[in-house]
């Protein structure tokens, strides 16, 4: 598992976000298949593209959404669900 608090993150480079026509939406491409993704994940995961520490993402959040009251339960609770699904992964010095 990931510790949020003290490493620098990213999405896993076998994982490949885009947008998909077919679907109309934003897409995880992996090996396996893919997964659907909120607008809420694509503007997380988006953000996750190079490394990047959790207190920066949700700082970078709270500063474009300064009205969502629980953006960071919500962003720390989207960050374990993803790491659980190895969406992320922590980064290299």
């Amino acid at each position: 598992m990931i510790d949020f608090d003290t490493n620098k993150f990213h999405v896993n480079p076998n994982y490949r976000l885009q947008f998909e026509e077919a679907q109309q939406c934003h897409v995880l491409l992996y090996p396996e298949g893919l997964v659907k993704l909120s607008d809420t994940a694509v503007e997380i995961l988006t953000r996750c593209q190079k490394p990047i520490h959790k207190l920066t993402l949700i700082e970078d959040l709270q500063r474009d959404y300064p009205d969502a009251e629980t953006l960071a339960s919500d962003v720390s609770e989207f960050l374990e669900h993803a790491a659980k699904e190895s969406w992320l992964v922590i980064a290299e010095d």
